[in-house]
């Protein structure tokens, strides 16, 4: 059986993809970690197959599983839950078991297993919701315990959200005016305050952007990616949806952002092309496959390099 993901699962992924860094506050804000930003960030596959009591396997996707390197090497598993689950303890355990026994090691007679870091990310809770689960394993020599810390999406207002630089969160920040998207939807007035407070979401993005705290990438993707959510969450209120999109700019990932990532790409490949040129230790065949340029953008690469070098020898 193989478990199937919703438009906030695609969007969490997409999220810790295209713009992983965006998870590293969210980590020193649940764990009480003290990353810089600088660590290194190395993902792992979320597929893994589960064995059952009755022998069959099914497979099943971790939301994500990745390490950070840093003064020490350590394993996280995030979860993205849009509704309160009963189940979510038992599954949290069926992939971080299947994590640990994944990267396990066996030296002689002893298997050590290392448990990740896991938490769950609540988009919906309420006063009931605990700040966090607990896994006990029972074995014939006693017990231990661990916490799962839960991360509750309506705890954070969007001035916290900004100001602990939890910017992953802003595309699901919706979720917090779930309940008043029906008086949204009727109420002009109440509509345009939301719009509002998107219009200062937004603005506070592009500040971000201009003091390079974030690429244009990034911005566009949050921009996109709330986008995104707000189609699926408020699909019954035309109003809310159509507002709230048009202030966010829309659609943009499937365009600006990724044409802003593909031109970043092509600019670097330009570049070391150039520099290739300077060297002259490869033709410029050689240089058209390295760098998968056309060979006849090479050749005016290639005259404009040689103008420079005359104009240098001439002064």
């Amino acid at each position: 059986m193989k478990e199937s993901s919703t438009p906030y699962d695609d969007v969490f992924r997409t999220l810790l993809n295209d713009c992983s860094r965006l998870i590293i506050p969210l980590i020193n804000e649940v764990f009480g970690e003290h990353y810089t930003g600088n660590e290194q960030i190395v993902f792992s596959p979320n597929e893994h197959f589960i064995n059952q009591q009755d022998g069959e396997e099914y497979e099943c996707i971790t939301d994500t599983k990745f390490k950070i390197i840093g003064k020490e090497i350590k394993n996280y598993h995030w979860e993205c839950q849009s509704t309160e689950d009963s189940g979510m303890a038992v599954r949290i355990f069926e992939y971080a078991s299947q994590i640990a026994l994944d990267e396990g090691e066996i030296s002689a007679n002893r298997l050590i297993v290392t448990f990740p870091h896991s938490a769950v990310l609540y988009l919906r809770s309420s006063r009931m919701t605990p700040d966090e689960m607990c896994i006990e394993i029972k074995t014939p020599r006693g017990s231990i315990s661990y916490d799962i810390p839960i991360m509750k999406l309506q705890s954070y207002s969007i001035d916290e959200i900004f100001g602990k630089n939890l910017l992953f969160l802003i595309p699901f920040y919706i979720f917090t005016h779930e309940k008043e998207l029906e008086e949204y939807d009727k109420n002009v007035d109440r509509l345009e305050l939301l719009k509002q407070e998107y219009e200062g979401i937004k603005n506070c993005l592009e500040e971000k952007t201009l003091n390079r705290e974030i690429d244009e990438y990034t911005k566009c993707t949050i921009v996109d990616m709330s986008n995104k959510v707000l189609r699926h969450l408020a699909h019954k209120y035309e109003n809310v949806k159509e507002g709230v999109g048009l202030v966010m700019g829309g659609r943009i990932l499937d365009y600006e952002a990724k044409t802003i990532k593909s031109e970043g790409l092509r600019e670097g490949r330009k570049e070391t092309a150039r520099n290739l040129i300077r060297a002259g230790k490869m033709s410029l065949e050689e240089i058209a496959e390295c760098c998968s340029l056309p060979i006849d953008e090479l050749k005016v690469i290639a005259a404009e390099e040689k103008a420079l070098e005359k104009e240098h020898k001439a002064l």
